[in-house]
């Protein structure tokens, strides 16, 4: 799904809500049928109506081409995000982080408790804390709640116009050519003016973020730097100028604060972690699986080892042996994985090394590889997930099902694990469970309608206990309920509307039963 139909999406939505207010100021049947954002008088979005937005979007991030599905480098962003997240103003604050293969330098904050960062951000990042300053930032923007806040700054007459504000906030964070579709739908409703957020909800995001980064130990000096950095480039390219630099414009104020704000502290060295090489050295070979861009990585990691130009060996040879695995080359794959030092300690080191033999063809050298990896890093979930993999991959489904039925339980949020589910209950005959998890797949990737139809799948595929059923019975109830919130988040009536079926109203109560 590519990004133009994403912009789309966010058009037809800010296009739906304005039919569904009518004339800004009036009250027309639609607008009463908009969800409650909270106290109207405080004209802001409620904390429950920025996480429906936030999830929606979110969903729809997760199909979109350039979202990054590798367990590993988003398992290191949650680890960074995590310890940035202990340090700061609200520990217990629950945020979701993503990765998307976009090679511009951005990183963004959603409603609802969302950060995604780019690679190219992660790439152009020259230290750990680099990194780790821009998320900082970023997570200033949540713990304070500035999407919501630039949208009750703006828009305090009108409900809908508000959440046309909300959306259209969330696209320039994420995405020139979705910010310039809802601007487009949103015209009536002023937004284009209040894309940016404000200098003051700049500074403030920068303050929270310098004092979570020092808290977390992490070099603070590297703030102003990466700042500096990026604004050069702003100047040097102007119009092409990093998108981070024109969705949160730097100024020479702003960067002279930061400085400041260095000088008052202890200088601290912070050591890059071996983690943060192995991620960037990943995604760089990964970066392009085409003859050309193997040819041109394998040359990049060639000449920085034969000229010892890299900050760690170990991520040198293990990018130069993740290319060669990307080139199919599993030979020269095992070569250059052979010469990593064996000093360098890292599970993602290991899954390399189990991905090497499963690609091999050697299904049971993998199986091994993975067991021996979890056993020196327990609990480490993209170990977990790939050794179910491999063990799908030979016919092992009963293993695999063991390992997952704990892994549903603990990551309810993870759809890869649903996703894996249903593979091995559809090979193992389990039609009712198959769909079952399916749903649980759906429901956090695509539409509740989606979801609700493999949950009445599940229903009626006999087979299931009376706990199971219940269970399958209560998420039925849940989609249904959702499909409702999110009708009335358009505007839509929930009495005396169609379903689109031809079986009339929707009923309030979600049909459980088989007929």
């Amino acid at each position: 799904m590519n990004r133009p139909s994403r912009a789309r999406r966010a058009l037809a939505l800010l296009l739906a809500l304005s039919l569904a207010a009518g004339p800004m100021g009036g009250t027309t049947a639609g607008a009463q049928n908009l969800p409650d954002l909270g106290d109207e008088s405080a004209g802001t979005l409620s904390p429950q109506m920025e996480r429906r937005i936030g999830e929606s979007y979110y969903r729809d991030l997760r199909r979109d081409v350039a979202y990054l599905d590798d367990a590993e480098i988003k398992a290191y962003c949650e680890e960074l995000g995590r310890r940035l997240i202990a340090a700061g103003p609200d520990p217990g604050m629950e945020v979701e982080f993503f990765v998307m293969k976009d090679p511009t330098i951005n990183a963004f904050a959603m409603l609802g408790g969302y950060i995604g960062v780019n690679s190219g951000l992660l790439m152009a990042a020259q230290s750990e804390s680099e990194a780790a300053s821009v998320m900082g930032h970023e997570l200033g923007h949540l713990t304070q709640r500035h999407i919501a806040r630039s949208v009750s700054a703006g828009q305090r007459n009108s409900m809908v116009s508000m959440i046309a504000m909300a959306l259209a906030l969330l696209a320039a964070r994420s995405n020139g050519q979705a910010a310039a579709g809802a601007m487009m739908g949103a015209q009536a409703f002023q937004v284009q003016s209040q894309l940016a957020y404000s200098r003051d909800f700049e500074r403030e995001a920068d303050r929270v973020g310098f004092d979570t980064l020092h808290k977390a130990g992490f070099d603070v000096s590297a703030m102003p730097a990466f700042f500096e950095r990026l604004q050069r480039a702003g100047r040097a390219y102007d119009s092409s100028a990093p998108v981070y630099v024109r969705s949160h414009p730097l100024t020479t104020e702003r960067i002279a604060d930061v400085q400041n704000r260095v000088q008052s502290v202890r200088y601290r060295q912070h050591v890059d972690g071996l983690a943060f090489h192995l991620v960037r050295a990943k995604l760089r070979a990964t970066a392009d699986a085409g003859l050309d861009g193997v040819r041109d990585t394998l040359k990049f990691f060639n000449t920085q080892l034969a000229e010892r130009a890299y900050s760690s060996e170990a991520a040198a040879r293990y990018g130069l042996a993740q290319t060669h695995l990307v080139g199919r080359d599993v030979k020269a794959a095992a070569q250059a994985f052979a010469l990593i030092p064996a000093s360098a300690a890292h599970p993602m080191i290991d899954a390399l090394g189990a991905r090497i033999k499963a690609a091999a063809g050697d299904a049971a050298g993998a199986v091994s590889a993975y067991k021996a990896a979890l056993a020196k890093y327990p609990r480490t979930r993209y170990l977990e997930l790939a050794l179910v993999d491999v063990l799908q991959s030979a016919g092992r489904h009963a293993e695999a099902l063991d390992l997952l039925a704990e892994q549903a339980r603990a990551f309810r949020s993870d759809p890869r694990v649903f996703e894996l589910q249903a593979r091995s209950f559809a090979a193992t005959g389990k039609t009712a469970s198959q769909h079952q998890a399916l749903g649980e797949y759906y429901a956090l990737t695509s539409s509740p309608q989606a979801a609700l139809e493999q949950f009445q799948i599940a229903r009626c595929s006999g087979g299931t206990d009376f706990y199971q059923s219940s269970i399958i019975d209560t998420r039925i109830r849940e989609m249904w309920d959702r499909m409702i919130a999110e009708r009335a988040d358009r505007g839509e009536s929930d009495k005396g509307a169609s379903t689109g079926r031809g079986r009339g109203p929707m009923p309030q109560q979600a049909p459980v039963r088989c007929p």
